[in-house]
């Protein structure tokens, strides 16, 4: 099963704006070049266009997905459940480290969405760049089974 890189966004500052981009560069290690949040256990977060569609439909809104403060939006594939897998965007492997909690953010965003997110990783997942490179919005979006990390 394959999908789409529907929209990247890099956030300059804790707290601060998700700045739209059509391309960023992924450092290994690190996370997107020009991201607050690097070299920690959270390089790079993501989330699904699907979820954050059905989420926007049951909670009767149309909040931009930028407000989920997620790095990635992928669409055509589930994150759900998925620990340890290898993630294939473009050129670039991202190692799924687990799901994302959504925080009080959430709620500031839109009242409930705190909640709603809290449900089959409805607030996303988190991960580690495994190589450098470039990744644009249309990139193919992949599970890397060749280089599948899960345990068990």
């Amino acid at each position: 099963m394959s999908g789409r890189l529907e929209a990247i966004w890099i956030k300059r500052a804790h707290r601060g704006p998700m700045d739209p981009v059509a391309e960023a560069e992924l450092i290994a290690g690190r996370g997107l070049v020009g991201n607050a949040d690097q070299g920690r256990r959270r390089q790079v977060t993501l989330i699904e266009r699907e979820v954050w569609d059905r989420l926007m439909r049951e909670l009767g809104s149309a909040v931009p997905p930028s407000a989920r403060r997620a790095n990635l939006m992928i669409s055509g594939l589930s994150l759900a459940g998925e620990r340890n897998r290898v993630l294939r965007v473009g050129g670039c492997r991202i190692r799924v480290l687990g799901e994302t909690r959504p925080c009080e953010r959430m709620d500031e965003a839109l009242q409930g969405l705190r909640e709603a997110m809290k449900v089959q990783w409805g607030g996303g997942s988190f991960g580690e760049v495994l190589g450098d490179g470039r990744i644009a919005v249309g990139a193919d979006v992949g599970w890397d089974d060749k280089h599948d990390g899960r345990l068990g």
